[in-house]
């Protein structure tokens, strides 16, 4: 073999390490970061063979466990099937189709519902709570199959107490107004009549589709700043603008949503879009959140949202014993001002600020978009 020519030396790049030092740690701690259950594990495996916090630093990291969180986001679980690859991609057109039309479901049965109760005929007292019941649990289920697949399936199952919330919020919505206003007025009659927000429950039941779309880009771009990240402060910068992104796309498609359900049905103020806009944004963050993995402040945001709610009406009902007057003074105030709505309003808005907060902070983790866990796993 021959030297190499001073222009072939010159020409070629000096040889350097790599450009991800996390790279080499994942080719040599692979067995590790594949069995590990979570990214504790792996701390705790890299500090028995000797890695410490000087070595996370010259991989860019501030101690162990930062480094152990990104290991375990970028090194695929050795329990997932590599051979369902090729399955999966030939379910995939249809899947797809599955899924969108799950999510399109709870905005079809509510505008169904309606439908039904103008066909209702209004002399039979009975008919239309019976309707207005069934369609209500039918949207319920319609929720339900939209967000058990697809990009608006959590990673862990939630407990009772998030969906106690989010049909008391929900609930507020279509009948807060009405509630405030009998009470207000030293009611409510019984038996009770309520008035439902018809164009709040429509826009809301088909906010579903948009939601999943937003979480779906959210999750591809977070999947991708990971990959294309060497640092949790590189992460981090990548993924807030996608946070806020997303946030104001599902807003932009819910306000969309609401002009046009009062175009059509009519009875929403600009005080009731508000409200409305902002529980959308609200429940929107909440799934945002449990489906990347944090489903105690999902619940956190939701339960603040139902107590600020609930604590208007309790204050006008407490006004109304002797020498307690002065309790209902705040409630009354923002009525004066707002409207009935601007309780809902201020307490969706109030939550939903601070879910967008803890997730600017919380999803820029590595862990939140790990490849591993696929935001869009499971199939109808």
């Amino acid at each position: 073999m021959t030297a190499p020519t001073r222009k072939e030396a010159v020409a070629r790049p000096a040889r350097r390490g790599p450009a991800d030092p996390v790279r080499a740690l994942m080719h040599r701690h692979q067995e590790l970061c594949a069995h590990a259950v979570d990214p504790l594990d792996i701390a705790a495996g890299l500090e028995a063979h000797g890695v410490t916090d000087r070595t996370a630093a010259r991989c860019r990291h501030r101690d162990v466990f930062s480094l152990a969180e990104e290991l375990y986001a970028r090194v695929p679980r050795a329990d997932e099937p590599a051979a369902a690859a090729a399955p999966a991609a030939e379910r995939a057109p249809r899947s797809r189709g599955v899924r969108a039309a799950l999510q399109l479901l709870p905005g079809a049965v509510c505008a169904a519902t309606l439908a039904a109760l103008d066909a209702v005929e209004p002399s039979t007292p009975l008919t239309r709570p019976a309707v207005t019941a069934a369609g209500g649990v039918l949207v319920a289920l319609a929720v339900r199959l939209a967000v058990r697949t697809g990009p608006l399936r959590a990673r862990r199952p939630g407990g009772g107490a998030a969906v106690l919330w989010i049909c008391w919020t929900v609930g507020y919505a279509v009948y807060g107004d009405w509630l405030l206003t009998e009470l207000q007025g030293g009611g409510p009659d019984l038996p009770p009549h309520p008035r439902a927000a018809a164009a709040t429950a429509v826009a809301l039941a088909c906010a579903v589709a948009p939601a999943a779309g937003c979480a779906r880009w959210f999750a591809r771009r977070g999947r991708r700043g990971l990959a294309a990240s060497c640092r949790l402060t590189e992460l981090a910068a990548r993924i807030r603008p996608l946070l806020l992104g997303a946030t104001a796309l599902f807003l932009g498609a819910l306000a969309a949503l609401l002009t046009g359900a009062r175009a059509v049905l009519g009875g929403i103020g600009t005080a009731d879009l508000a409200a409305a806009a902002a529980l959308g944004v609200l429940l929107f963050l909440a799934r945002l959140l449990s489906v990347h993995g944090y489903p105690g402040a999902a619940a956190a945001g939701l339960a603040t949202a139902a107590a600020l709610e609930a604590l208007a009406p309790a204050l006008v009902l407490t006004a109304r014993l002797p020498g307690l007057t002065p309790l209902g003074a705040p409630v009354e105030e923002l009525i004066r001002h707002t409207g009935t709505a601007g309780v809902p309003a201020l307490a969706c808005a109030a939550a939903a600020l601070g879910l967008l907060a803890y997730g600017l902070r919380a999803l820029t983790g590595a862990w939140a978009h790990s490849p591993s866990v696929p935001a869009e796993a499971g199939r109808p």
